[in-house]
């Protein structure tokens, strides 16, 4: 393995980058940058601040050059998934062949970054499990997507109580009850020039024949909509997610701990999506 320094700008943090003649390519970067460095007896060493250090010795993972904990540097690793690049699919879970679980990061060239904390990931068979979901509850910047749905225009708007307000629609409009409790409500004058704006929270029930929704404007971010407005709703992005859409996946897993960690392979529950 071949180790070079990397000196950036003075806006920049500079680094050391290492090139390997197996792969004919520069697979990592490496968050010290020492003095000197020189490999002799398969062992890697450093000078720092005119220190001798010898490296992979250390039982604290993620630190260099006896730093305090709070300055440890997490590691990660990017790899992409890629599978029939042609094809529109939904990425809908995440596997991790470790033993540990890593906060991951997936993003794709349709749809914004999706974020799940490696507390979030359950152990099963040996291997760590999440489904991808959306970063807050109320995160739609993209209402085009299959995770917004329509319910119509309302005719009515009534504040109810101090907290609550009821949108009716249309008689004879049916909501149905693929719209819950928890889903939020958003709500815009003109669908073709306004982008929808949060409007409230469910809390009532709904029947199967209701045209009556109650909701909660007093939520963080919420106005209370107009008579006349376009009302659509979006489930809880964190809990039920529609996963993450895209032509091909990018994953970024990332390592905070001072322990030893493997990570073996990267796999993902992929569905081909019917516009």
């Amino acid at each position: 393995m071949l180790y070079i320094l990397v000196k950036m700008p003075l806006d920049l943090t500079n680094y050391t980058l290492t090139y390997s003649e197996g792969s004919k390519g520069w697979p990592s970067f490496y968050s010290y940058y020492p003095e000197q460095i020189q490999g002799m007896n398969q062992y890697l060493y450093t000078f720092k601040d005119g220190n001798l250090f010898r490296h992979n010795v250390n039982n604290t993972r993620n630190q260099f050059y006896d730093e305090a904990l709070i300055d440890i540097t997490p590691s990660s690793i990017t790899t992409q998934l890629n599978i029939q690049p042609l094809q529109s699919k939904l990425f809908k879970t995440i596997e991790l062949e470790s033993d540990d679980a890593w906060t991951s990061e997936l993003t794709s060239d349709i749809q914004s970054a999706r974020t799940i904390n490696d507390e979030w990931f359950e152990k099963k068979e040996g291997n760590w499990f999440a489904f991808v979901r959306g970063l807050t509850a109320t995160g739609a910047t993209n209402f085009s997507m299959r995770s917004a749905n329509g319910l119509g225009t309302v005719t009515t708007v009534d504040p109810t109580a101090p907290a609550t307000t009821t949108l009716t629609f249309p008689t004879g409009f049916q909501v149905g009850s693929i719209a819950s409790i928890g889903d939020f409500v958003y709500a815009t004058s003109d669908p073709a020039i306004d982008a929808p704006v949060l409007a409230g929270q469910i809390v009532a029930p709904l029947s199967a024949t209701s045209n009556v929704l109650t909701i909660d404007t007093t939520i963080a971010g919420a106005s209370v909509p107009s008579n006349g407005d376009f009302v659509l709703y979006q489930k809880n992005q964190i809990a039920e997610s529609h996963g993450l859409l895209g032509h091909y996946c990018t994953v970024k897993l990332t390592n905070d701990k001072t322990t030893a960690t493997e990570l073996f392979a990267v796999v993902s529950d992929v569905m081909q999506s019917y516009p």
